[in-house]
């Protein structure tokens, strides 16, 4: 008996005009676009066209304030935008980022089975618990939590989310007109949950939305970021560098899915891969040079700052990278891949170091034809290094009207990329289950 391929998992990272800080100056597309539900409407179709499975915009509830002086200050409300795209589109899962640190159970809860409900099944929620120390002034005269305090509150966070979505059990809507009752209150389970963080006493006004769970994703490879999902998470975006971190990644989380009792080829793993597609090397590499010289120096720096947990303001650029930041930094995923390069090289400036950091840190960036990427993205599914991949165009909308017009073709004669969608819904497109409702009583 034949076994059934096993098909690619590609989610596309739409953020603004491209991955690349420098987008927004080389895109074709007007810099005013990214504030515009068509943008994304356009973007959404276009990885429709090629099959992905789905599209993902990043959030943060806080702002670095030096960032917008240099990147679109375009930061719509994901769910509410992605309610716009699930009225244009028809079968592209559609994944929003929303924060465990600065918002309620409830009230995120409700938001995502109203985006399942609007897109028919297609909605997806990234569990993030915000690096960005910005955010904490945002939201009262409190300091941003240390990061164990932030993955146990995301612990419990996601634990009364899933509570609220089974509360209604499947069928407990009755809809009844010769009896004149709408719901089964037999069938009804009230969280009643009191913990460390939360107090839910109710459920939410609807049923179960058509995914039962909205599909869950979760970002980053610290510890504490792999347990959350090897707990909860049907997806994983990562930085890996190469096909043997990657090996190493995926089973680290599926033994750790296992301890938790879960199905491990229920969690899919799809690392970050930035890229700039052209007909050849040279060509492509040109797309790379303009990208790079339209870039900003003076961003990129305090950029890296920002990723490493550093304060800009008190860092020379033009200094020797200094060894005490390496110890009294925040430890975070991008922080570490950042410490690594600058230990390899104690010499080198701060800028240098930034200079390097162009894309994804610690990630794949590829530059080059449409069959090297192809090749490449083969050898990581074929190896077990991944499920797939988190696709992160470096310009929009060009480079991804290029994967799915040039890639996606030479995936599916291989036959890893699927040419039709498998169901309806974003865990059909994944292939996934359905969870079965829970009742929490």
């Amino acid at each position: 008996m034949t076994a059934e391929p096993r098909y690619l998992n590609l989610n596309v990272y739409l953020r603004n005009s491209g991955y690349h800080e420098a987008a927004w100056r080389v895109s074709a597309a007007d810099p005013a676009s990214v504030l515009d539900p068509r943008h994304y409407i356009d973007l959404a179709r276009t990885a429709e066209r090629g099959i992905l499975d789905s599209i993902f915009l990043p959030d943060s509830p806080g702002v670095a304030e030096f960032r917008s002086e240099f990147l679109p200050g375009a930061a719509l409300d994901p769910l509410q935008l992605l309610s716009s795209v699930a009225t244009a589109t028809e079968q592209v899962g559609l994944i929003a980022t929303a924060s465990t640190t600065y918002s309620f159970p409830w009230d995120v809860a409700r938001r995502l089975a109203t985006l399942d409900f609007l897109s028919h099944g297609r909605a997806g929620w990234n569990i993030v618990t915000t690096v960005e120390p910005a955010a904490a002034g945002n939201f009262g005269d409190q300091p941003h939590p240390p990061a164990a305090d932030r993955y146990d509150r995301a612990g419990e966070y996601v634990e009364v989310v899933l509570k609220l979505w089974d509360a209604w059990e499947d069928g407990a809507a009755v809809m009844s007109r010769p009896t004149g009752q709408w719901a089964d209150p037999a069938r009804l389970h009230p969280p009643r949950h009191h913990g460390r963080y939360f107090d839910v006493a109710s459920y939410l006004p609807l049923p179960r939305s058509p995914q039962g769970h909205p599909f869950l994703t979760q970002a980053g490879s610290s510890g504490p970021g792999i347990a959350l999902a090897a707990r909860y998470a049907d997806a994983v975006f990562t930085p890996l560098a190469d096909i043997s971190a990657g090996i190493a990644f995926r089973q680290n989380l599926r033994s750790q899915a296992a301890g938790f009792g879960r199905d491990p080829e229920h969690v899919r793993v799809l690392p970050g891969l930035s890229f700039l597609i052209a007909g050849t090397d040279a060509e492509a590499a040109a797309l790379k040079d303009e990208l790079e010289g339209a870039a900003s120096g003076e961003f990129r720096w305090r950029n890296l700052a920002n990723l490493a947990g550093l304060d800009y303001t008190a860092i020379d650029p033009d200094a020797p990278f200094p060894p005490g930041l390496l110890a009294s930094a925040p430890k975070t995923s991008f922080g570490a891949s950042i410490y690594t390069m600058a230990g390899q090289d104690p010499a080198a400036t701060f800028r240098a170091i930034a200079q390097k950091l162009s894309a994804l840190p610690g990630g794949l960036d590829f530059t080059g034809p449409p069959e090297k990427l192809a090749q490449l993205i083969a050898d990581w599914h074929e190896a077990g290094a991944s499920d797939g991949f988190t696709l992160m165009p470096n310009v929009l909308p060009g480079q991804l009207t290029a994967f799915v017009d040039h890639v996606v073709p030479i995936l599916q004669k291989r036959d890893i990329a699927r040419t039709e969608y498998a169901g309806t819904t974003l865990r059909d497109h994944v292939g996934l289950p359905r969870p079965p409702g829970q009742g929490v009583g």
